[in-house]
């Protein structure tokens, strides 16, 4: 399933949202190695700011908040006038919040909402439109978790807005196919992101905790996220629509709590 390993996206066009940090940053580099032109959207300031990906030159990042209706339909519409259409899309931006049940505002739900399933649906449908018009069909990934199978005390909202993408991205997978759109969602577990990465570093508990939960006794890489992103977007997963690729190294497999 690794780019260097025969998935290529040559010459395509794949647009990531939330693709500034963590597993967004490890789809870009993937699908950029698999030889993608990538168009990044986020809100990652450092990322904005501090030019991270200029080391890669089909890589553009571009400012976007996914919770924007209008500035979605922008960008997605931008990148295709600039390109002459798009081959697929990753929407990865998402957030992760996970107060005690009692203490939910409706602010918090609402966010969560806005961002995690809202904005995978705009984007995909933006995205969708540009496709159908160009009539040369596409990928479109969109990212969930396995919290959307198997959740824990607080992430009652967190997890119900990843099980909706999984469903959305299922009944996408119908209303697209017969336009030559695959759909699919992707479910990662806990991946050593940069908070992850930090908050390991800092308590040796808590990296033995994190390696407890899995099969392999270790998380996921942003890499390996996005290799299975890079997977589900290129030829060589042609016959694979409406599912959800689960990447968590077992977790989700294992009976019994984890704690």
């Amino acid at each position: 399933m690794r780019a260097g390993n025969g998935v290529r996206l040559d010459g395509r066009v794949v647009l990531v949202s939330g693709g500034g940090a963590g597993i967004g940053r490890g789809v870009v580099e993937v699908c950029h190695e698999a030889g993608a032109t990538v168009v990044v959207g986020t809100l990652e300031a450092a990322t904005l700011e501090a030019g991270t990906f200029d080391n890669l030159e089909r890589v553009e990042v571009e400012h976007l908040d996914v919770a924007d209706p209008a500035a979605v339909t922008r960008w997605v519409d931008a990148a295709a006038e600039r390109h002459g259409g798009i081959d697929g899309l990753v929407a990865n931006a998402g957030l992760t919040l996970h107060p005690p049940f009692l203490d939910v505002d409706i602010d918090t739900l609402d966010r969560l909402w806005c961002v995690n399933q809202r904005g995978v649906f705009v984007c995909a449908q933006a995205v969708a439109r540009v496709m159908v018009e160009r009539g040369q069909g596409g990928a479109i990934v969109a990212v969930a978790s396995n919290h959307a199978r198997a959740s824990d005390a607080g992430y009652e909202m967190y997890a119900a807005t990843k099980a909706a993408i999984v469903a959305m991205s299922r009944a996408m997978a119908w209303s697209l196919g017969p336009r030559g759109i695959r759909v699919n969602s992707l479910s990662p577990g806990l991946t050593r992101t940069e908070t992850v990465a930090a908050t390991a570093e800092a308590d040796p508990e808590a990296e033995a905790r994190f390696r407890s939960w899995h099969a392999t006794e270790r998380c996921n890489t942003v890499r390996e996220v996005g290799e299975c992103a890079a997977f589900l977007l290129s030829n060589a997963a042609s016959a694979v629509t409406g599912t959800d690729l689960i990447a968590d190294q077992g977790m989700s497999a294992r009976l019994g709590d984890l704690s």
